[in-house]
């Protein structure tokens, strides 16, 4: 990775606490900066609002478009020469404004036309990725399914076989982001001519398919999740993934994402830090600023530690991935320490705040909120441990 001209500290996050944006190249800081001004200006002051409605603000999709957001590591969208690196700096920006955005941005830009990118043919990139970079088609990613969470591997229920001229689905997904107005799902399926899991595209207008929002969520509201049935839904050959043959392919297109999520992890984190030390030079007890007293020091130290402890693995994690050199456990280990760190950063700036920790408009409330949905989504804690204590003992012990 090339390393650019210094970053003003006007433009560094204070966040940014070991100077980690001054590794990006001069390019890919100014396309940070682009996407921290658009998420200022244009996601901030409307967030919570849709936040509360449990909304999606669609009209923001252009915007993020035009920034060049989706497609943003495929040779077929890529409009701008950025490290892994810069794409994780550019999940962290928007997750410090909104996580419900920035999990938008992954499911289209990462899982969606990641899915099309790895297992897709020349055609279908062609057919499909163009227009997903302009906004102008949305995808979600159906893996996930009532009863098939950490086990998709071998727990799929989904079913797929063949019929004359292409494929009949039947089954159901759940937590499938973005679905509610999405043009197409990736679904992934066990087939049942040889038991591995396919991939397919699927439009959310096939007879048959249909698409429930999940309501009264306490966590990313603004993400439209959905639960999706699928009987007796018609599928044409090509619209199946070829590239994807079993779960192994599905497993990749996760290694790929799941440090983007990583990266999500400490813009939580940042933004709820951020809310915390505004406060505490604000608001004032015993005659001084919150922030003079000792423990109230303590707990704005402990979470700048975790967020520059997490950037730093997630900086080495993606240097790893541009070197053509990630496993699967350097990402594991990048979600499982990231998230965890987010949950306890945010609990320490939610209890900076005291009672106002828990109302939406004094900055913290949202992110400790959200941070829940982000520790357990492309893979739980303990199931990426085990991706990382298969690496160090050789063992399998998922079942």
């Amino acid at each position: 990775m090339m390393t650019g001209t210094q970053t003003s500290s006007a433009e560094r996050l204070p966040s940014d606490f070991y100077c980690f944006q001054d590794m990006l190249t001069d390019t890919e800081q100014q396309q940070v900066l682009k996407i921290r001004e658009f998420f200022e200006s244009q996601v901030a002051p409307i967030v919570d609002e849709y936040w509360l409605a449990s909304d999606f603000p669609h009209q923001l999709i252009p915007g993020l478009a035009e920034l060049g957001v989706f497609g943003s590591a495929l040779p077929e969208t890529r409009r701008f020469e950025t490290s892994a690196v810069a794409r994780g700096w550019i999940a962290l920006e928007m997750a410090r404004v909104d996580a419900g955005c920035a999990t938008f941005v992954g499911v289209q830009n990462g899982l969606s036309m990641g899915s099309i990118d790895v297992g897709g043919s020349r055609e279908q990139k062609q057919r499909w990725l163009p227009a997903m970079a302009k906004g102008e088609l949305l995808g979600a990613f159906g893996l996930t399914e009532p009863y098939s969470g950490s086990d998709s591997a071998k727990g799929l229920r989904t079913v797929a076989r063949r019929d004359s001229g292409g494929w009949v689905l039947d089954g159901a997904k759940r937590w499938i982001g973005n679905a509610t107005f999405s043009d197409f799902v990736i679904i992934f399926a066990k087939s049942t001519e040889d038991g591995e899991v396919k991939g397919f595209v699927v439009p959310t207008d096939a007879e048959g398919f249909t698409a429930t929002k999940i309501e009264n969520k306490i966590a990313l509201r603004t993400v439209q999740n959905a639960d999706i049935t699928l009987t007796g839904v018609r599928v044409p050959e090509e619209n199946r993934l070829a590239g994807i043959e079993s779960f192994r392919d599905v497993a990749t297109v996760l290694r790929l994402t799941r440090c983007d999520v990583a990266w999500q992890a400490i813009g939580i984190s940042v933004g709820a830090y951020e809310a915390a030390v505004t406060y505490a030079k604000e608001r004032e007890q015993f005659g001084k600023p919150i922030g003079a007293h000792q423990l109230v020091q303590d707990l704005l130290a402990r979470c700048l530690a975790n967020i520059t402890a997490s950037i730093a693995l997630c900086v080495r994690a993606s240097t790893l991935l541009d070197e053509g050199r990630q496993r699967d456990e350097h990402s594991a280990l990048a979600k499982s320490f990231a998230t965890s760190r987010m949950r306890e950063t945010v609990g320490w700036a939610r209890e900076v705040l005291g009672g106002n920790g828990i109302v939406l408009d004094k900055g913290v409330a949202r992110f400790f909120a959200d941070a829940e949905a982000i520790y357990s989504y492309e893979g739980t804690r303990e199931m990426n441990s085990l991706i990382v204590g298969r690496s160090i003992t050789g063992f399998n012990a998922f079942v």
